[in-house]
């Protein structure tokens, strides 16, 4: 099925994407996974550079999305903008396809999708 937007909602530990046309939606949950159970490899684990250890995360939500015309990111914190980042570097093609951010705290599916179409619906409309 072929999907004209998707919003894109995360924070520091997990992405909600949801791609929809009028008359249907997906769903789909991608987690932050934590590689290092003990101690030590967490010190290390801390060294790291949030870029560095944010980019299998975002990856992965860039490999989940499908084929739209418009995205919408939206989330509670700044990790929209560092995941805007991550795509303007390493997947422009999606990067441009951004048409908007939101800051959205943490609503559930239906509200999120209930968000996005009265986003895109007034969008949309200005086109």
């Amino acid at each position: 099925m072929s999907f004209n937007h998707i919003v894109v909602w995360l924070d520091h530990a997990e992405a909600h994407i949801i791609a929809f046309s009028p008359g249907a939606a997906a769903h789909e949950t991608i987690r932050m996974h934590s590689r290092h159970a003990n101690p030590y490899a967490s010190e290390m684990h801390s060294r790291i550079p949030d870029a560095v250890k944010q980019a299998p995360y975002f990856d992965a939500i860039a490999n989940a999305l499908p084929q739209a015309l418009q995205i919408l990111i939206v989330g509670p914190g700044l990790e929209k903008m560092a995941f805007i980042k991550h795509l303007l570097r390493h997947k422009h093609q999606l990067a441009e396809k951004i048409v908007g951010v939101e800051t959205v705290d943490h609503p559930g599916d239906p509200q999120l999708l209930a968000f996005a179409r009265q986003y895109f619906l007034k969008a949309d409309f200005l086109l």
